[in-house]
């Protein structure tokens, strides 16, 4: 029993440390229903990777990264609007995903696991592709971290100082693919981005950098892991739901702290 709930807390940690920097710029950037697109293909991942008989963290990464992919792609292209493109790749994934899962009659998939997570079943195995996305992100965030924000401030000045927005934007949808992948087993697809919004709005109230609401916003996260696997403990509550909840509860309590000092 020690070891599966240190295996769940050292998995919801990690994955705080990571989701509390990446979701920050999803806050800054308007970037929820880009994070939401990415968690609906998810399923679709976890599908190809029991067709082609590879892991499912890979199947899903490789489904979330074409996926981003293509989104930013067809932004390039300026021909629909940026939430009714997001709109029709991400419902149409999640459709394909459920019709591709029907057709595989021979196959049993606990398709509510997939759908909420259950941080409590995390294996040693699933550590591993914690550890490995979450240190591979976090380098990869701290590379790109001034062109990165200087995009998000002021996308012609940015170009003026020589970045090339769209390889960054395809780099950053990248990332929050490998997030949603790692994260999928602990919080399932219909909450995954909630970890990366949740913490970050949080922190907002009290950042007075961008580098002090990053660390605020993986700080808010690690506590609500705590939080929501001691519920789950003793009330015996839905472990990724339970964090979800928890990260909720220190926005609207954090919110209602910034009222006050204002």
């Amino acid at each position: 029993m020690d070891d599966f709930l240190l295996r769940a807390l050292s998995a919801g940690l990690g994955l705080a440390l990571v989701a509390g920097p990446l979701g920050s710029f999803v806050v800054w950037r308007r970037m929820a229903y880009f994070g939401d697109t990415l968690a609906h293909a998810a399923l679709l991942g976890v599908v190809s990777g029991f067709l082609l008989g590879l892991n499912l963290n890979l199947g899903v990464l490789l489904i979330c990264v074409l996926v981003a992919v293509l989104m930013v792609g067809l932004k390039r292209r300026r021909s629909l609007a940026d939430d009714t493109l997001l709109g029709i790749l991400s419902h149409s994934s999640l459709a394909l995903g459920l019709v591709a899962l029907g057709f595989m009659e021979t196959l049993r998939v606990d398709l509510m696991g997939y759908l909420f997570g259950d941080i409590l079943a995390v294996s040693d195995r699933d550590l591993w592709w914690i550890a490995l996305g979450g240190l591979s992100v976090l380098g990869a965030l701290a590379w790109i971290w001034r062109p990165l924000l200087l995009l998000t401030i002021d996308e012609e000045l940015a170009v003026v100082e020589g970045v090339r927005p769209w390889r960054l934007q395809l780099l950053f949808a990248a990332m929050i693919a490998v997030v949603v992948a790692i994260a999928m087993k602990m919080v399932g697809v219909l909450l995954v981005t909630s970890l990366l919004i949740i913490p970050a709005a949080a922190a907002r109230a009290f950042a007075r950098s961008p580098e002090q609401m990053a660390a605020l916003a993986a700080l808010i996260g690690c506590l609500a892991v705590l939080l929501g696997l001691a519920g789950s403990w003793w009330w015996n509550l839905p472990s990724g739901p339970a964090v979800v909840v928890a990260a909720a509860g220190m926005f609207f309590i954090s919110n209602l702290a910034g009222r006050v000092r204002a």
